[in-house]
């Protein structure tokens, strides 16, 4: 796992540059309201507020990015009231507290933007029981996070906006079937049901650490859509939390909330989480362990006892999540990566079209921002598919064809990427022969997207090499979507189906 991280592929270095612009963001947020004066208690909330608008803000576009950053407080800052006003109050507080759990996860069908809005209001939740907020401290927090907001937001669209000089990717939306209720619908129940299982057992493990499990069962369902999926993302929760305990007891116990060493490993650790969360979810938990280790540490209440509970509670959390998605209104693996893959190829095809066109000397005509959506999608279909490729898995032939989905769909999107970097020349010719075989492109897509059980399509013999470079790519593409017939009227998700 730590191999993969390191060498992941990093495609102009965006991974690098989101980690980095991440580390600067929450110290310049973290060290402001140290400047100001505020409370170690502020300090933390501000950072994590920072933390999240930087990491979870994901829209397509700069101006849209701004303006989800622009209403995280106004919905943060009433839940973080709520929290603190029924801190003494049990019953209200763990009643809203999965009403805010359950109202984020629906709001993911409002996309990015309402994921962002979701995830920062169950957080701000969270951040109260963790810090133990009152009514008093309310106004201080409330500064601290605007102010946090502010120096984020400086770094992330003054100081370092890389985005602006990205091909624009629209977030791709998640399928809506199956079944009579959305899946947005379907994940708000089963993470309420699935949170309140984690925060009845959590008590019943510690009455003071309890929304550990609350918080393990949220993100456990962050990012996730099918079973499948959630099942994967579970154990790699508490993997990731147990490494990372046991580098509690060699780093976070010993420095004990020591300033300078603590502040240092708290900013090793906020790059580790921003750097690994697109290729390793386990490392990314690690990276949260240790933060959490040194807050811990840091705020005089860090001990043996207390890391071994953090295992029990995301234990707890992650099992809480796992009976939901099996029994409550239960999203299959099949048709989940099925409609992911049929978005992907569909997505192929109008890469091709674009990339056709402009070569045709079209200037309207722009593959870049297909090809960066495809990429996500691509992610999406790995996602899809991690049940089935995760090396606990015991099917080997189902894993088998899976990987054979996902090294075709890579050669598609090496394929797509090369032909719009030609298309892109102005100096480029165009070869009659495009449309031809823009054309069997088409045809190939809409074989694979029919009906399952009808997917084929016949291949005509093409020449070995393309003296012209758009062709040899577009040929390279049809024998990568050739080749899919077998796997996908076999198919790892066909396979699936009852994942």
């Amino acid at each position: 796992m730590l191999k993969r991280v390191f060498v992941a592929p990093d495609p102009g270095r965006v991974r690098l540059r989101f980690a980095g612009r991440g580390a600067l963001g929450i110290s310049l947020a973290v060290a402001l309201c140290g400047l100001a004066g505020h409370s170690l208690v502020a300090a933390i909330t501000g950072g994590l507020a920072a933390l999240l608008a930087l990491f979870t803000v994901t829209d397509p576009r700069v101006r849209g990015q701004a303006v989800t950053t622009a209403l995280l407080p106004v919905v943060g800052l009433p839940v973080l009231a709520v929290a603190a006003v029924l801190h003494d109050q049990p019953v209200a507080r763990d009643l809203s507290f999965l009403a805010v759990m359950g109202a984020g996860v629906y709001a993911r069908r409002w996309g990015p933007r309402g994921h962002a809005l979701g995830v920062f209001a169950f957080m701000m939740f969270f951040a109260a029981q963790f810090l133990h907020t009152v009514p008093g401290q309310l106004p201080e927090l409330y500064v601290a996070v605007l102010l946090s907001l502010g120096a984020s937001s400086t770094v992330r669209f003054g100081l370092w906006c890389y985005e602006r000089r990205l091909p624009v990717a629209a977030a791709p939306a998640p399928p809506r079937g199956p079944g009579p209720l959305r899946i947005t619908t379907r994940q708000a129940v089963q993470a309420t049901l699935g949170g309140a299982f984690a925060l009845g057992l959590g008590q019943v493990l510690s009455d003071q650490r309890w929304y550990w499990a609350v918080g393990a069962t949220w993100w456990v369902f962050v990012n996730t859509t099918s079973r499948g999926e959630t099942l994967v993302r579970g154990f790699r929760r508490v993997l990731g939390t147990v490494i990372g305990i046991v580098a509690g007891f060699a780093v976070a116990i010993p420095l004990d909330g020591a300033g300078a060493p603590t502040a240092a490993v708290v900013a090793v650790s906020v790059f580790g989480i921003f750097y690994t969360a697109a290729v390793s979810y386990s490392w990314m938990m690690f990276f949260v362990t240790v933060m959490a280790g040194m807050l811990y540490g840091v705020l005089g209440v860090l001990d043996a006892a207390l890391l071994w509970l953090r295992v029990a509670e995301t234990a707890v959390g992650s099992l809480g999540a796992v009976l939901a998605v099996l029994l409550v209104l239960p999203v299959t693996t099949h048709a989940i990566t099925d409609a992911w893959i049929q978005k992907a190829l569909r997505c192929v095809h109008a890469c091709t079209a674009e990339a056709a066109d402009r070569l045709a000397g079209s200037t309207l005509a722009d593959p870049g921002p297909r090809v960066a959506e495809l990429e996500v999608l691509l992610g999406r279909v790995r996602l899809s598919l991690a049940p089935l490729v995760h090396p606990l898995s015991p099917l080997p032939a189902r894993k088998a064809r899976a990987r054979q989905v996902i090294a075709l769909l890579d050669d598609c999107v090496t394929e797509v990427r090369g032909l719009a970097s030609i298309a892109a020349d102005p100096d480029a010719s165009h070869d009659a022969r495009l449309s031809a075989a823009c054309s069997r492109v088409e045809m190939a897509v809409e074989a694979l997207t029919a009906p399952e059980g009808s997917r084929g399509f016949h291949l005509p013999e093409l020449p070995g090499v393309a003296a012209d470079p758009a062709l040899a790519h577009l040929h390279g593409l049809e024998r990568a979507l050739a080749e899919l017939v077998n796997p996908l009227n076999h198919g790892p998700h066909a396979a699936s189906t009852n994942a």
